[in-house]
């Protein structure tokens, strides 16, 4: 092939597999000084970011015979150009290892990287190189230095960049006032936004967004109104701050008011609506979006995965696999789906996953191990879990939450037991859900001294205890055969006690033939589930076990009569699992 013809089709648009087509002709011709013009074409012509792409242009940085900064730069560009933040400092801190100096568009993705994952130590590792490398008086790399500041909280060092910067533009004003927004120092943030000698919609924005965020709505309105220009994201964040606010109707009109709307404001009112639980009304509006993105198909799956809809999230999910949409799933769109695999406990669903990942090089981060987790662990394969939690870069509440409650739920109470005691020793503050799968773990044992304590612990981290506590509580203390205490934990709960708790000490009583309160406890259970025979059945045996043969054949009578199937009330176990 000639010269001029390797030329020309670099010059054009490339696919993945044209790429590869390419490449396999430089590689049988030792042309190899082709191959960064092929990466820097192959990623220029990437609409979207694809792990299948990153994966190949990844290889061929890796086998360059003569490697070039300019090449890396441009992948360490694309990285985070497309929010793979931890992927972009990575090559980074690669490139910059073998001894080549990433150019300045490199050092400023470096540092937008840095600011967005909160990691400190690579920041002040890239500052420390900037100044080495005569680079301070770059206007966008001292930008980028103060939005990274500025993001980490240490806003003395941002103003101090800041104050040095000669030539400051609207970039540079944006990215401090940034900082006071995103830390609620709103005096601050309203005084750096007084002195700008130029503001942008951006600069707008933000202090609308400050307000919003801080729930004071009136003042957020004020500035929305007196803006000289309005952006969507201006509208956006009026109906995110109503929305956070509980003011989901103006929410709504603010949506609808809006002149045009882009997939981000649908994402924004689907959000709110996923937030309160409507998703008949979040659907509709996805519904309504003929041209589809990501974003948009991430935001429906996370609502549908979040709100118990876990069938319709995996066929949304589906949906978005097939060849005519073929979009490709990111880490947020993969933790819905493992998430909605974990409530219908399907680890097949989840396998299949774990696989599609390692085909299209999407790395296991520890959000997306944690989500594995709790899927393996609610399944039963604690083995597969402590796996994967063992391999956490750093164990947090969740990860925590997902092996106790799997070990509780799952019979191995013993190391349920040894992992709350090794969170609690790591300061990490438990959850409503910790402790359900902590007083699981006290109740398969018949430790009641220790799992009261817990219970009481509650209060102590500003919780409030949960009807399913309740019931683990009471059956916890029925088997113990303290009844009486069972039954005054229900009298003084603040809530209504659902058939789960009633049910819960109904059992306990079969097992201790304690007629009075067996009846106090069923009559419950019959009023909160008339149909389920199972109430009915144990009261029966309690009867007969107690020789009270005349009202048991009466209750199996009525089981008859009534035709009621034997299904069993829902218990707090379901919702552990669920």
């Amino acid at each position: 092939m000639r010269l001029s013809k390797f030329t020309s089709l670099l010059e054009n648009s490339l696919t993945a597999d044209q790429a590869k087509q390419i490449h396999c002709q430089i590689v049988i011709n030792s042309l190899n000084d082709f191959e960064p013009l092929l990466i820097r074409q192959t990623l220029k012509s990437a609409a979207h970011y694809s792990p299948r792409i990153t994966h190949y242009v990844k290889l061929i940085l890796q086998r360059l015979q003569n490697p070039d900064a300019f090449s890396a730069s441009s992948t360490i560009r694309y990285l985070s150009q497309h929010g793979q933040f931890r992927e972009a400092l990575s090559l980074y801190v690669q490139t910059h290892s073998a001894g080549l100096f990433p150019n300045t568009f490199a050092i400023s993705s470096a540092l937008k990287a840095c600011a967005r994952i909160l990691c400190k130590v690579g920041g002040l590792m890239i500052h420390g190189q900037v100044q080495k490398l005569g680079l301070c008086k770059i206007v966008f790399v001292q930008t980028a230095l103060v939005d990274f500041y500025s993001k980490m909280g240490d806003m003395v060092i941002a103003h101090k960049v800041f104050d040095e910067i000669r030539g400051k533009n609207v970039v540079t004003w944006n990215s401090l006032l940034a900082g006071y927004v995103k830390y609620g120092d709103l005096a601050r943030a309203q005084s750096v936004f007084d002195e700008m000698p130029q503001k942008d919609v951006i600069s707008w924005n933000s202090m609308v967004s400050g307000y919003a965020r801080a729930q004071d709505m009136e003042q957020a309105y004020g500035l929305f109104r007196r803006m000289p220009q309005r952006n969507s994201a201006s509208w956006n964040t009026m109906v995110t701050g109503y929305a956070e606010c509980g003011k989901i109707e103006l929410a709504r009109s603010f949506f609808d008011a809006m002149p045009e709307r882009n997939n981000v404001s649908y994402i924004t009112m689907i959000s709110a609506y996923s937030k309160y639980g409507n998703v008949e009304a979040a659907r509709e509006l996805y519904d309504q979006v003929s041209e589809k993105d990501l974003l948009l198909y991430n935001a429906m799956i996370a609502c549908l995965a979040q709100n118990n809809r876990a069938k319709e999230a995996l066929q949304l999910f589906d949906e978005m696999l097939k060849p005519n949409v073929n979009f490709h799933p990111d880490k947020m769109t993969l933790a819905s789906a493992i998430s909605a695999c974990s409530q219908l406990g399907d680890s097949k669903y989840g396998t299949w996953i774990e696989s599609y990942m390692r085909e299209m090089g999407i790395g296991m981060d520890d959000h997306l191990a944690t989500s594995f987790i709790d899927l393996y662990a609610k399944c039963g394969n604690i083995d597969k879990a402590y796996e994967l939690f063992n391999g956490l870069q750093k164990r947090d509440v969740v990860a925590y939450t997902a092996m106790i409650l799997g070990c509780g739920i799952n019979g191995r109470a013993k190391e349920a037991i040894r992992l709350f005691e090794e969170m609690m020793d790591a300061d990490i503050i438990p959850n409503l859900v910790t402790f359900t799968g902590i007083l699981t773990a006290y109740n398969h044992v018949g430790l009641v001294e220790e799992g009261y304590h817990c219970f009481m612990s509650l209060q102590r981290h500003g919780l409030v205890p949960s009807q399913d506590h309740y019931a683990i509580m009471v059956d916890l203390l029925g088997r113990a055969g303290r009844l009486e205490e069972a039954h005054e934990l229900i009298k003084n709960m603040p809530m209504q006690p659902h058939a789960g708790v009633w049910g819960a000490l109904l059992l306990a009583c079969s097992l201790h033939t304690n007629v009075e309160l067996a009846e106090i406890a069923a009559n419950n259970c019959f009023e909160l589930e008339p149909d389920c025979a199972g109430h009915y059945s144990l009261l029966a045996n309690i009867y007969a076990s107690a020789g009270r043969w005349d009202d048991a054949n009466r209750l199996r009578r009525a089981i008859e009569e009534k035709g009621l199937a034997k299904i069993p009330g829902s218990s707090w176990m379901d919702s552990a699992k669920s």
